[in-house]
């Protein structure tokens, strides 16, 4: 099973290639949530609670580069994005966000808000790769972090495992309601993961970010973001999981170093519908 992993590596960075070759309009990442989104979802009545961090230890001194899409800089910028999600169904989940920040470590100040569903098709091995779906509303009150007050995101979400291995890609198409940018096209990124399950507690991955800005103006390469992050993860006990690792930037336009820190906490509190039917494919 093991030989199959290299090729598919390879095809997944040939299409990420092909993407980071085009050109564009002012690329970005979300430095609030850099977390690859399995097929998986919630299971019915479960609660959990999720807190995303991340501080850019090397950065950029001016605002509206590396990660800072306002005014503030990136150096030394701390980003914690706070995440409740409920299992609505057996296949759908929902969450709300609140996003907070903290320029050169100088206090937290509300970044914005963001409300989301999240889905997978069919049950798990009905496909040659197990498909799912995410829709969210992004919500910004605070042009010192993003002057695009609302935007929406679209990211379909595709997995595969290969023995003790998972890949699983999410590409992530953006698209500005309203604010500056409004009337540009939808923006393309990626957030993708490679992951081997070593131990239940503690296993080592690799992901990857980027962005290449609006599709059919694309920046050139040196402008755009992308990031490697060797990371470590697991389940401890309690029902708590966890994912961290440092970020290295791989262009120009990217911040140089960030390093990120996800917790999640994860208990059954009570399901409002009933169990999903075994025939079903979406609800």
């Amino acid at each position: 099973m093991r030989k199959h992993l290299p090729s598919a590596l390879a095809g997944l960075f040939l299409a990420l290639g092909t993407l980071l070759c085009a050109h564009r309009a002012a690329a970005q990442v979300d430095p609030w949530e850099f977390e690859v989104y399995p097929y998986a979802t919630e299971s019915r009545g479960t609660i959990e609670l999720e807190t995303d961090n991340a501080v850019v230890a090397n950065g950029h001194s001016q605002g509206g580069e590396g990660t800072a899409a306002g005014t503030f800089r990136s150096q030394a910028m701390w980003y914690n994005q706070y995440e409740l999600t409920y299992g609505l169904t057996d296949r759908i989940e929902v969450a709300a966000y609140l996003l907070m920040a903290s320029p050169d470590g100088h206090g937290y100040r509300y970044a914005g808000s963001e409300y989301r569903l999240r889905g997978r098709l069919f049950d798990p091995d009905v496909l040659p790769v197990d498909l799912g779906w995410y829709a969210e509303l992004e919500w910004h009150q605070t042009p010192q972090f993003d002057d695009a007050d609302v935007e929406l995101e679209l990211r379909p979400i595709i997995e595969k495992d290969l023995g003790r291995f998972s890949l699983t890609a999410n590409p992530i198409f953006e698209k500005v309601l309203a604010g500056v940018g409004k009337k540009q096209g939808f923006e393309f990124g990626y957030s993708t993961g490679a992951y081997y399950r070593w131990m239940r507690y503690l296993s080592p991955g690799v992901e990857f970010y980027g962005g290449a800005g609006v599709i059919d103006d694309t920046e050139p390469l040196s402008q755009q973001q992308h990031y490697i992050f060797p990371v470590l993860w697991g389940e401890l006990p309690h029902g708590i999981e966890y994912n961290f690792g440092p970020g290295f930037g791989l262009t120009r336009g990217s911040d140089h170093v960030i390093m990120k820190f996800n917790v999640e906490l994860e208990r059954f509190v009570g399901a409002i519908f009933g169990q999903s039917s075994d025939s079903g494919w979406f609800f």
